[in-house]
Formats: C-alpha cells, sequence, structure tokens
C-alpha cells in the first residue's frame, strides 16, 4: 500500500469515528435541553452504545498499523502540513484511546449520563447527600481512566492531557500561582479604591423574552450564524458543534440579573464561532477539524465576553439599542453608569456570573480540589467541606446552599476532570491575542463602537480558527504573537480597565 493509500484509509477510519461522536453530540444536546426528565436512563443505553462502537472503531489495530507506516513517510517532513498534523494528533489520541478497556469507556459513559440528571435534580434541591453516590462512581471511574492511561508525575497530568495536549500538572501550577499573586493585589486596589459601580443596575427587571432577542442580535453581530447554529435555553450553558453547518448554543437567563444570560450568549457565541472558523467541510473527522485545546477554545469564548463585550466601545454601540428595548429599565442610565455595572467587582458565588476579576479564584478552587480528588487526598464525602472552606478562604464568604457551592457545575458529574484549568489558561491567552489582534488592526474600539465585529472575528479566524490542530497552544501563542504564555497581559488589562472604573 503506498503512503497515499494508507493515508486515506487512515482518514476515512478516522472521519467515520467522528461521524458516530457527532451522533453523541446531537443526544447528548437533547438531553441538556428537551429531552423528558425519564429518559435519562434510555438515554444512557444509546450514548453508553455509541461510545463502544466509536472507541471500538478508533481503537482498530489497523489504525495503529497506518499510522506506524505513515510515521515513517514523507508526510512527516514538513510538521505543520495537514497530512504531519493529521498522523500526528491521530497518533497521540490514539495512544490514549487503546489504553482504556471498552468495559471500562462503556461504564465512564452510562454513568455520567445518568450522574447528570441526577445532578440536576440535586442541584435543584440543593441536596449534596443525593449526589454523592454519583460522585464517587464518576471519581473512580475517572481515577481507573487516568490509571489506564498512564502519568510521569501525578494521575491529573493523563486527565488534563485530554483536554490541554501536552500540558504538565506543576506547569500549570506555577502559572496559576503568579497569576494568585497579581490577582490579589489587584482586588486589594479595587477594595479600597473610591469610586464603587452601582451595581443595582443589573440586577432590576429585565424581560426574558426581550433579553433572548437582545442577545441573540448581539450574537449575529459577532457573526453567529443562525443558518448554521441555534439558540436554546438549558441549566449550566454550553455549546456543541456537532459537525460542518451545525453548531449549537445555549444559555439560561435571570429575569432580574441581564449580565446572565448575554454574557452568557456572548461566551458560548465566542465558543461556536472558533467551531465556525474551522474548515469543517474539508477537515471534518481529523485533528485539523479540530480545535487544538480547550484553553485555546476558551480564549475565544472569553474575549468576546469580556476584552469585547465589557469593553466601554462595545457598550458605545449598544447601549442605545439595550436602553430603548429595556426602556422602563434602563431609561435613567447612562451608558458610563451601565459600563461600571456590568464590570463590577466583588465576591460571588456562582463562576459563571464572576466578574473577570475574581473569575480565576473559582478555578484555582476547583483546579485545587478535582486535583486532590484523583490524588486521593480529598475523598468525595468531603468535598463539600473542603468547597466551602477553601470558598470561605478565598472570597470571604460562607457558602448558603449546595447549589451555590459544590453542586454549580456540570464538570464533575459529566466526568470531565482537569476541564477546569482550561478556563484560566483561556483567560490568559485571550489578553496576549487581543494585545496583538489591537496592533494589527489598529483602532479596535473606534470599530466596536461603530458596530464593526467582523474585523476581529476575521483575524481570530486566520490567525486562530483556520489552524485547527496544526499547532499545540503554547505553541500558538507563541506562532500568533511572539511570546510564550505569560500572565502579565492579562494582569496589565485588569488594572487598565478598573484603574479607570474604580479610579485608583
Amino acid at each position: 500500500m503506498s503512503a497515499e493509500q494508507a493515508y486515506q484509509d487512515l482518514i476515512t477510519r478516522t472521519k467515520n469515528v467522528s461521524l458516530l461522536h457527532s451522533c453523541e453530540g446531537v443526544l447528548g444536546w437533547d438531553e441538556r435541553t428537551y429531552m423528558p426528565k425519564a429518559g435519562s436512563k434510555f438515554r444512557a443505553d444509546q450514548l453508553g452504545l455509541l461510545s463502544v462502537l466509536a472507541h471500538e472503531k478508533f481503537t482498530d489495530p489497523k489504525i495503529g498499523e497506518l499510522l506506524s507506516e505513515l510515521e515513517q513517510s514523507d508526510y512527516m517532513k514538513d510538521a505543520t502540513s495537514v497530512e504531519a498534523v493529521n498522523i500526528r494528533e491521530t497518533r497521540h489520541s490514539y495512544d490514549k484511546a487503546t489504553k482504556p478497556p471498552s468495559d471500562l469507556v462503556e461504564a465512564l459513559t452510562k454513568t455520567t449520563t445518568l450522574a447528570q440528571g441526577e445532578w440536576v435534580t440535586a442541584r435543584a434541591n440543593n441536596d449534596f447527600k443525593s449526589f454523592l453516590p454519583w460522585l464517587e462512581k464518576v471519581v473512580e471511574l475517572s481515577k481507573q481512566k487516568a490509571e489506564a492511561y498512564g502519568y510521569e508525575d501525578e494521575p491529573y497530568d493523563s486527565l488534563l492531557d485530554d483536554y490541554e495536549p501536552g500540558a504538565k500538572t506543576k506547569e500549570i501550577v506555577e502559572v496559576f500561582a503568579n497569576l494568585r499573586t497579581e490577582l490579589v493585589t489587584l482586588l486589594e486596589k479595587i477594595q479600597n479604591a473610591p469610586n464603587k459601580p452601582n451595581v443595582s443596575i443589573v440586577e432590576r427587571k429585565y424581560d426574558v423574552e426581550l433579553q433572548r432577542i437582545f442577545g441573540g442580535s448581539v450574537a449575529q453581530a459577532m457573526g453567529f450564524s443562525f443558518d448554521e447554529g441555534r439558540l436554546d435555553v438549558t441549566t449550566h450553558p454550553f455549546c456543541s458543534g456537532m459537525g460542518p453547518g451545525d453548531t449549537r448554543i445555549t444559555t439560561r437567563y435571570n429575569p432580574n440579573r441581564v449580565n446572565d444570560a448575554l454574557f452568557g450568549i456572548m461566551h458560548e457565541a465566542g465558543h461556536a464561532l472558533y467551531e465556525m472558523g474551522i474548515d469543517k467541510e474539508t477537515h471534518f473527522g481529523t485533528p485539523m477539524g479540530n480545535s487544538t485545546s480547550l484553553g485555546i477554545h476558551e480564549s475565544q469564548s472569553r474575549m468576546w465576553e469580556n476584552q469585547v463585550g465589557r469593553s466601554k466601545s462595545f457598550w458605545k454601540y449598544f447601549f442605545p439599542q439595550a436602553q430603548r428595548m429595556f426602556k422602563d429599565t434602563l431609561g435613567d442610565v447612562t451608558v458610563d453608569e451601565f459600563y461600571g455595572a456590568i464590570n463590577d467587582v466583588a465576591p460571588s458565588y456562582i463562576r459563571v456570573e464572576a466578574d473577570e476579576a475574581t473569575y480565576n479564584l473559582h478555578i484555582l478552587l476547583r483546579s485545587e480540589l478535582e486535583r486532590g480528588l484523583m490524588t486521593g487526598e480529598i475523598k468525595p464525602v468531603n468535598i463539600r467541606e473542603e468547597w466551602n472552606d477553601r470558598f470561605k478562604k478565598y472570597f470571604g464568604m460562607g457558602v448558603d446552599k449546595d447549589s451555590n457551592g459544590c453542586l454549580q457545575d456540570v464538570h464533575w458529574s459529566a466526568g470531565l476532570f482537569g476541564y477546569f484549568p482550561t478556563y484560566t489558561l483561556g483567560n490568559l491567552y485571550s489578553a496576549q491575542f487581543f494585545n496583538k489582534a489591537k496592533t494589527d488592526l489598529g483602532d479596535v474600539d473606534a470599530q466596536f463602537e461603530s458596530g464593526d465585529y467582523i474585523q476581529i472575528r476575521e483575524w481570530l479566524r486566520t490567525n486562530i480558527h483556520q489552524h485547527g490542530a496544526r499547532y499545540r497552544a503554547t505553541d500558538l501563542v507563541k506562532v500568533v504573537t511572539g511570546d510564550a504564555l505569560d500572565h502579565k497581559p492579562l494582569i496589565a488589562y485588569m488594572n487598565e480597565k478598573y484603574g479607570e472604573i474604580y479610579g485608583f
């Protein structure tokens, strides 16, 4: 068999696996949006079957043989070519996928499907005890997966690698420690500053249907295509890239707080623009048709949510529209007052509603806890107590109920251990990317103020989206910005913004 034939055989096989995963994606999206609760057990069986089929197809020894053959071919001479990227990253995924046995893969899929349904109920009832047996099952299965993968330093490394390929726990811990030091200083400045925004502005009555219309118009201005995507309601907002021409986002609405749905929509639309910016018509089912890491994916959502959506120039364009739509709520408010209110910094319980300055503390808390669960230093039965104690230490607040504490996030019920650090990595990357975009595009504030968000979307598409998984995250940031990952651009950005708002 020629190298060309071997390569085409490999791509055909990976595309078929991706088709099965896309079917899982549709069923998972339906489960979290429209599926009746009584269907959970049957849905677990459906997803379990699909996961086993996909796992068996992808772990077929023939794929390993094809990879071994192709790794000796001329395709590998240019490490950044489409073929070399697909071979290299498929090898990485194949080596990980062949390690866990099929029964473990099936057990994880079925258990996490059921656990997510139980989490929804437990969260609604503020009842951690009812969810504990499911958490114990998911933690144990996740530890088994980490052992099956293997690791050099600690179990968390192998799980982190699922979302941030090549990343190491000790490196992440070091980066986060540097960020934490700077955040503490920034928060002290804010707490002692003379100016205090009127946060009550965003906590007035905001009609849910009007929020839906306004949020949709913002997503459309960002470049989100409703011909290729849709916006729905769920308990915990997410984005699902099903495949070519099908990218779906969700949000949740709070009639007494406009920030929640609006910035949730912008966040998930940022993820969706990444999915839409990859050439899936050409590369679906291959690494070149996927994002390089969740940290980079998160950089896109956080940039749109924060650097764009919480900028003054953005609201100089959109505030008059919001004022006309919510005339009874915002009729007496100026754009500067609204800008201050949406950027208010204050400790809060809910991660997805947290301000930029405290958000990363939420991530540090979760990352530490799930790392402890994987090493065994923390037992699932103690997670509520550990959460509440650390939250009090970090935020100076006692947790009032489980839904505001250890039950607020879907991640652990879904078995997504190793996922949380990618949020902070995304914040760090977003600041570096945005600085470079401003250098390349000129006066982005003038563009935002005039309602032009397509220039920055196209910059992101050209510099980040179109590359798929061509570069690992740490390499991509160097290719795009010329610099390695650094916490300083994020801190500088926040100091500038909050210095103006708070007067320090």
